[in-house]
């Protein structure tokens, strides 16, 4: 008796451990506790390498092409011997000495901070107050080292003040840019888990399976997507609505973000319309999920690596912010999943439309062919499996009859 019962002790622990360490999810499951310290680790770098770009700030030197080259050659010379943070210097035009220069328009169309003019014996800075205040002296000091007649006489910098600059605008759109892709990635990531735990449940129920025989399985889970999808909006409506209370009665300590290139209303339509997408898209990677897998542990094991690539692809498309005009931005906004947010994004920082029509469309076809791929490979691997089951079983039926 005793034998008999380590005997079936032995047999049922020799199958459920081959059964998961020689399954698919159970490599997934081995890889899960990497993805905390990778994601961690690019995190705290993304973060650095964004910040360095915000906070870099560049000089535009407007002058002859002697003096031009000299003044910038005198700041490289003496940054070593400089604390803090010293500005990088760009000449951005050759001015012939006693001509005159318009640093107030470089300032609106350029991502300068300031720009210097005029000679070394008499420069001029344009900028802000508060970067003119900071930069005088360091100018001057520059100027007097480029001069090869008399280095140690420090010239007066004359003051040209303007009230902003692109560089300070663009600063705010980043901001707010930033701030709009984490928005959308929290919200998609704390109501997508909806499609997810939505099929798990009707499939251990068996229910979805009684569905999938009555309507195609594409309108089965392009309905489940924009149900949930629906249930979404009804969240992000009662927060709204949270929010604007806040607003109403004078929570003033809430931040203010600078004003997005495309405007408030465009943005807040923008930002709605890619929410929608970025569900779908995650929505629709989920139920492809849950047709992969064969069992519900192997859904709720496989969708951790989703969750870990949907953190990834945040972190791609906030890295794509500090290198504009780049083929990470291009990549960004390419890759369906990671597009909503670059887009988002560049909503903030380009006033331009046509791109975000063109994205949407993009990000629509691949929702269409992702909900399409899923019910693929649901049909094949749930619903063909046990059609299977039930047309062996008549077969035998059958012949017994006969």
């Amino acid at each position: 008796m005793v034998s008999n019962r380590l005997q079936a002790i032995w047999v049922i622990a020799r199958r459920d451990f081959v059964a998961v360490v020689f399954s698919r999810a159970f490599i997934f499951f081995l890889l899960g506790p990497l993805f905390p310290i990778i994601i961690g680790f690019f995190a705290g770098a993304v973060g650095a390498s964004v910040q360095h770009d915000l906070d870099r700030a560049v000089i535009g030197v407007a002058m002859s092409a002697h003096d031009g080259e000299r003044l910038v050659a005198a700041r490289a010379a003496m940054i070593d011997h400089m604390t803090g943070g010293v500005p990088d210097m760009q000449v951005i035009a050759d001015v012939a000495p006693g001509a005159t220069f318009d640093s107030r328009a470089v300032l609106k169309k350029r991502q300068m901070s300031a720009v210097v003019t005029g000679t070394l014996d008499r420069p001029v800075l344009t900028g802000t107050q508060g970067k003119i205040e900071d930069w005088r002296g360091m100018v001057s000091m520059f100027a007097g080292h480029a001069r090869s007649d008399h280095p140690d006489f420090y010239p007066d910098i004359r003051d040209d003040v303007v009230a902003t600059s692109a560089a300070h605008e663009h600063t705010g759109q980043v901001v707010t840019a930033q701030a709009g892709q984490l928005l959308l990635f929290l919200l998609t990531m704390l109501l997508a888990g909806m499609v997810l735990s939505n099929l798990v449940e009707e499939k251990a129920n068996k229910i979805i399976e009684v569905l999938a025989a009555s309507i195609p399985l594409d309108a089965l889970f392009m309905g489940k997507l924009f149900a949930m999808l629906a249930v979404s909006m009804v969240g992000v409506m009662v927060w709204g609505c949270g929010y604007g209370v806040m607003v109403l009665f004078g929570a003033r300590h809430l931040p203010m973000l600078a004003t997005p290139a495309v405007g408030w209303p465009l943005f807040l339509v923008l930002g709605f319309t890619y929410f929608s997408m970025a569900y779908l898209l995650l929505g629709s990677m989920f139920l492809t999920i849950g047709g992969m897998a064969n069992t519900v542990r192997e859904v709720q094991t496989l969708s951790m690596p989703a969750t870990m690539m949907q953190l990834i692809v945040f972190f791609l498309a906030s890295f794509a912010l500090a290198r504009p005009g780049t083929w990470i931005e291009k990549l960004a906004e390419i890759f369906p999943i990671s597009s909503p947010y670059a887009m988002l994004a560049h909503a903030a920082e380009h006033p331009s439309l046509m791109p975000h029509v063109l994205a949407l469309g993009w990000q629509a076809c691949c929702v269409a062919v992702m909900v399409r791929g899923g019910a693929a490979l649901f049909r094949r691997n749930v619903m063909k499996s046990g059609s299977g089951k039930v047309s062996k079983r008549k077969g035998k039926l059958t012949e017994a009859a006969a």
